[in-house]
């Protein structure tokens, strides 16, 4: 664990790596993570079939074999405790009406002359969402996920998620019948993503792909972009957190390993003017520790990518935060409403004592699909607009390319495009 402070002689080195931390080395994998797609993209289903049984240790006995059946997932949502499903289903709802508010609306403008512009916005026809399954599964992820594109107008959603030795995760199943998803695949990895992008016997093309993953996952997200669209490539997670005097290190301890229990490669980084605060939450991290049963994890994590930083003052510590560009933005100050102007780049922002990052993981609304590795810097949290496009609108009357046509027939002539000028001028008077 980094503990330093901006005046140390090892800062600047230090500070590069974290900057670093959302590195990965995509290259190693390009070679395996290609021949796979072109596998798929050749042999489909008969190359799945191969694919799941070197990955996931089953072997599919038949096509319908790779889906799982909406009466699984039905039972698997009415097996539920009653507690769970009450609470999930009250951040289903929390989560579409958040993002019921994004959905973009078309527009059309007219001009005096007859002139219309404007902008359509159309769902994309289909979406695949890739889901991490096996022992780790996120029912969470499958509700950002799914909402959005439902939001969005999406008629064809797809799902795929890996199944390790054919045993599909329960609460996984039970969260797609409760968001109404039909068509969920047990097909994970690089496998998964070239399936959705190209298309098998059985799962069919889509649009747009979303949704976390491994490195194998990110890579293969990559090489079919442009294919297909592709929401961001998403790294290890990570936060960051902004405090002052006020702020709790108990609290400000267990949210930096709320992040570092996630995987080794997690990212946890508290940045504070308070030598007091950094000193007592070091403490409190150890005494956590100890308690967490992901332990080994957590505590890897911490040691190898976390850190903490003092600064002189909460200005250098804003901008240092801003440098980083973390996925998750705790302000634990005493008036963080006054930090939020300055703060330019973060996937989401938490702010004031009561608001830990896990509240938005599942129940806050916003979507917890958010840029890493500092890509926050120019990449957005997954959201409606991802599952829409945009169509510009024009129309001009007689009245209207004569008032400007002229003017158009000029530039085109100076660019030499005799035809784009002649297109205009038959219309003029």
């Amino acid at each position: 664990m980094i503990f330093t402070t901006t005046q140390s002689s090892s800062f600047k080195a230090e500070f590069e790596e974290l900057l670093g931390r959302g590195k990965m080395d995509i290259a190693h994998v390009t070679g395996i993570v290609g021949g796979i797609i072109s596998e798929i993209q050749k042999d489909k289903n008969r190359a799945l079939f191969e694919h799941i049984a070197k990955f996931d240790n089953w072997t599919p006995k038949c096509d319908d074999d790779l889906q799982i059946s909406q009466e699984s997932m039905q039972q698997a949502y009415e097996n539920l405790d009653e507690k769970l499903k009450s609470a999930l289903h009250m951040a289903y709802e929390r989560i579409k009406v958040y993002h019921e508010k994004q959905k973009p609306q078309s527009w059309f403008d007219t001009e005096a002359n007859g002139t219309i512009l404007g902008q359509k916005v159309t769902p994309v026809d289909s979406a695949g969402l890739y889901i991490p399954g096996g022992k780790a599964a996120y029912p969470s992820s499958l509700l950002m996920n799914v909402i959005p594109a439902q939001v969005a107008g999406v008629e064809n959603i797809v799902v795929c998620t890996p199944t390790p030795d054919n045993e599909p995760n329960e609460l996984l199943l039970a969260a797609c019948h409760l968001c109404g998803v039909t068509q969920v695949y047990k097909v994970g990895g690089a496998s998964a993503i070239a399936a959705m992008a190209y298309g098998t016997e059985n799962i069919p093309k889509v649009d747009v792909i979303t949704g976390p993953g491994n490195i194998f996952v990110a890579t293969a997200k990559k090489m079919v972009f442009g294919d297909v669209n592709i929401d961001m490539i998403a790294g290890p997670s990570e936060i960051g957190i902004l405090a002052d005097d006020s702020a709790n290190p108990n609290h400000m301890a267990i949210d930096l390993l709320s992040q570092a229990e996630h995987d080794e490669m997690a990212s946890s980084i508290l940045i504070t003017p308070s030598q007091k605060l950094a000193d007592a939450v070091k403490v409190e991290i150890e005494n956590w520790l100890q308690k967490l049963p992901r332990e080994a994890i957590a505590r890897k994590s911490i040691e190898e990518r976390g850190a903490i930083i003092v600064t002189q003052d909460m200005d250098e510590a804003i901008k240092l935060m801003n440098e980083i560009a973390p996925e998750h933005l705790e302000v634990a100050t005493m008036s963080p409403f006054e930090l939020l102007p300055y703060i330019k780049h973060a996937g989401a922002i938490f702010l004031g004592h009561n608001t830990p990052e896990a509240i938005g993981d599942y129940v806050a609304g916003p979507n917890h699909t958010l840029p890493t590795g500092g890509t926050a810097k120019f990449y957005s949290p997954l959201s409606v607009e991802d599952f829409m496009k945009k169509s510009s609108i024009i129309s001009f009357s007689s009245a209207a390319i004569n008032e400007i046509g002229e003017e158009c027939a000029l530039i085109a002539n100076t660019e030499g495009l005799t035809a784009h000028e002649q297109s205009v001028r038959v219309r003029l008077k």
